[in-house]
């Protein structure tokens, strides 16, 4: 399991590799990326700013502690504000970088899976696919965030885990949508992708975390973004090649044993048939 994880990792170190063969597919998507951030950072900085009269507004309870006892645990409060604030935050550049660049990346997606070979035929949807597919992704976010939350509620050991829970929750969900689109282009169920998911755990997760950790590096998100396109590419064709998928293809015929006996060859030039049995009634006994 450890060794899988691993891999994971490594599979995002590979879309890094990308930059050496395509710098200026990789450098077009790095656009995308800071438009999102500087969305993002528009609402995070004052978040920020404001987590000390937030956590005292949410915590009035508190007014009568001891002051070392009060502002240890209102900073915790603010500190888990902002787990939770970063887990959405995520979810959400994810989403509109997504479809923000979606030619973009899936220009890069489609360069990784010709360097990789045997490229579905299929561009594995458009703009409104992407649109679609980022709001669901901040709905996931907005799940996670309230989960970190209340993780962050438990008493002493409450910031350690919503951190930890963040992080691993908001991998997972990065992988999963950062895959969609070589999924997406093999036509696979949903009911396909959970047999995949099962089968790569570790793996998956491994690059989730891996991505998603480098997400909360200041600027990290704008740089990994187009490596983490063309990482889970190749983290989706490996998943396939690890559990393989029942093919629902056409019977082809069995050319020993055909369904239906092919008629009879005529005859070369100049040879001579056999003769034909009489016809049923004609009174030959």
């Amino acid at each position: 399991m450890i060794g899988e994880f691993v891999y994971g990792i490594r599979t995002l170190l590979r879309g890094f590799g990308t930059w050496r063969r395509r710098p200026g597919l990789m450098a077009l998507g790095l656009l995308p990326g800071l438009i999102a951030a500087l969305v993002l950072l528009a609402g995070l900085v004052p978040l920020a700013l404001s987590l000390a009269p937030i956590s005292d507004a949410l915590t009035p309870f508190a007014d009568g502690w001891i002051p070392a006892w009060r502002s240890a645990f209102r900073a915790a409060v603010g500190i888990v504000i902002f787990v939770a604030a970063l887990a959405l935050a995520s979810a959400v550049f994810s989403a509109l970088a997504l479809a923000i660049g979606d030619p973009f990346y899936q220009r890069i997606w489609r360069a990784v899976e010709a360097d990789l070979g045997d490229a579905p035929p299929s561009d594995g949807g458009g703009f409104w696919m992407a649109v679609g597919e980022g709001l669901r992704l901040v709905l996931l976010g907005i799940l996670i965030a309230i989960l970190v939350l209340l993780l962050g509620l438990i008493p002493l050991v409450g910031g350690v885990l919503a951190a930890v829970g963040g992080v691993v929750l908001s991998g997972r969900m990065l992988a999963r949508e950062l895959t969609a689109r070589a999924f997406d282009a093999r036509d696979l169920t949903p009911a396909d992708r959970a047999v995949l998911f099962r089968g790569s755990r570790a793996r998956v997760l491994g690059f989730g975390v891996a991505t998603q950790l480098c997400f909360l590096i200041p600027g990290g998100a704008v740089a990994v973004m187009p490596a983490a396109v063309a990482g889970a590419t190749t983290l989706a064709r490996t998943m396939l090649e690890r559990t393989p998928l029942p093919q629902h293809t056409p019977m082809q015929p069995d050319p020993l044993h055909p369904a239906h006996p092919a008629p009879p060859a005529p005859p070369a030039p100049g040879s001579v048939s056999a003769p034909l049995p009489p016809p049923a009634g004609s009174g030959r006994v």
